[in-house]
């Protein structure tokens, strides 16, 4: 799994715009395109990856493509069909990463449905079986839910994709996943340095004091070093930009490396306080977020 991805989650207004950014971050060097069906720009993705194709820039075979099953599709029975759905949007016939996006099952109206999350794994299995999907992961998944799916399960997820970023570390969760070889790719990576409907004034801002001399040590901007941040305590950020200067500058990360103590200060930024919290669901029996 290519160790940058791009992000597509975003308005309205970025759904049109996504066709030309993922065939901008593939000109770029990207090689991993994140999308999910939540996002409702899996079309858009698939355009711009057929464009890149088209044009010779890459393979089919040389792209990672992850996608997400969201939580209205969590019976096992529905989770091929859904994955179906998803492939025919992309234009794709399978995906390197599928992955669960929450362990939370909802009706398609939005209200809670008791579909334990072990049942939707199994549909995972079978979609992986069918070779719909190269590979199965989660999303928002604590240690203990990960936990329980590798003990009761046949195939252990390769993935755990959750927000982390300078204000919402992650430590605990990082390390956990890291013990039992389930990778972390780390979704929302600029945190509170980009607006937000909440906490708008949370540290660190794009100017921090401390990232900017960090950031003059290495002849990069703030934004960079947070990425790199992130590659370096072994997760794989996934910024989203349809900005093609940005996108051309997020990629631009591999360098340089941060020293244990640059590591450090940025983890002081932490404040376990979450860009994302599902709290429209914070009573369903698998919100996830009340553990680590």
């Amino acid at each position: 799994m290519p160790i940058l991805a791009l992000g597509t989650a975003g308005s309205k207004d970025d759904i049109s715009r996504m066709r030309q950014a993922v065939y901008w971050a593939i000109e770029a060097g990207y090689r991993h395109i994140d999308t999910a069906e939540l996002y409702r720009d899996e079309e858009e993705v698939g355009l711009g990856i057929a464009d890149a194709i088209k044009k010779g820039l890459v393979t089919r075979e040389e792209l990672f493509v992850t996608t997400k099953l969201w939580n209205n599709h969590h019976a096992r029975s529905a989770v091929i069909p859904a994955l179906q759905e998803s492939l025919k949007r992309l234009g794709l016939n399978y995906v390197d990463l599928y992955l669960v996006h929450s362990p939370i099952a909802v009706k398609d109206d939005g209200t809670a449905e008791d579909i334990d999350y072990s049942e939707t794994w199994r549909g995972m299995e079978d979609a992986k079986k069918r070779g719909l999907a190269k590979s199965i992961g989660v999303s928002n998944f604590n240690s203990e839910q990960i936990a329980r799916i590798i003990k009761e399960c046949e195939v252990k997820p390769a993935v755990n994709q959750i927000e982390v970023n300078p204000t919402l570390s992650q430590e605990p969760l990082v390390a956990y996943c890291r013990s039992v070889e389930v990778a972390v790719m780390s979704y929302s990576p600029f945190g509170f340095m980009v607006s937000r409907r909440k906490h708008d004034s949370s540290p660190p801002r794009f100017d921090d004091p401390e990232l900017t001399k960090i950031a003059q040590k290495y002849g990069k901007n703030t934004s960079q070093i947070v990425l790199r941040y992130l590659i370096d305590r072994g997760t794989t950020p996934i910024p989203k930009s349809t900005n093609k200067d940005r996108i051309i500058q997020n990629i631009d990360i591999f360098d340089f490396s941060l020293t244990d103590e640059e590591i450090a200060t940025i983890k002081k930024f932490n404040k376990n306080t979450r860009v994302l919290d599902l709290i429209e669901w914070k009573d369903h029996a698998y919100y996830p977020f009340n553990k680590p």
